[in-house]
């Protein structure tokens, strides 16, 4: 259903680095490149991760209640890919654990503010 999402950054070079490492471990490499940023994938036929300057050359700023979850496919890759993200300057919103059932999933920010999540679902 979803075919990709954004988000904007104030500073593009510090957040594709940012990306770049974060989302590498997942398997994403830059997909496309656009005058205002880049887009991240395992594929084309996959959905997308973007991070652009907002076309309307205003700051970019954060949606409240917006997030953007990262699937991965072990609770060791959810706490590598939060771990990385802490490394890089990125904040935390929720450390690594079960969030009840079988979800697990920890919880951060990107440099501009951005909320993202890593999660998996346990296997029984």
């Amino acid at each position: 259903m979803i075919g990709y999402t954004t988000v904007g950054t104030n500073d593009l070079p510090r957040a594709t680095a940012f990306y770049d490492a974060v989302l590498g471990l997942l398997g994403a490499h830059r997909t496309m490149t656009f005058d205002r940023g880049y887009a991240w994938g395992v594929s084309m036929d996959k959905p997308g991760f973007g991070l652009l300057t907002p076309f309307n050359g205003q700051p970019a700023t954060v949606g409240n209640g917006t997030m953007i979850a990262l699937a991965c496919d072990t609770p060791e890759r959810v706490q590598a890919v939060y771990s990385k993200a802490l490394e890089l300057g990125g904040t935390d919103e929720g450390a690594p654990g079960q969030r009840g059932g079988p979800f697990y999933a920890a919880y951060f920010r990107d440099l501009d503010g951005n909320k993202l999540n890593a999660f998996c679902m346990l296997k029984g």
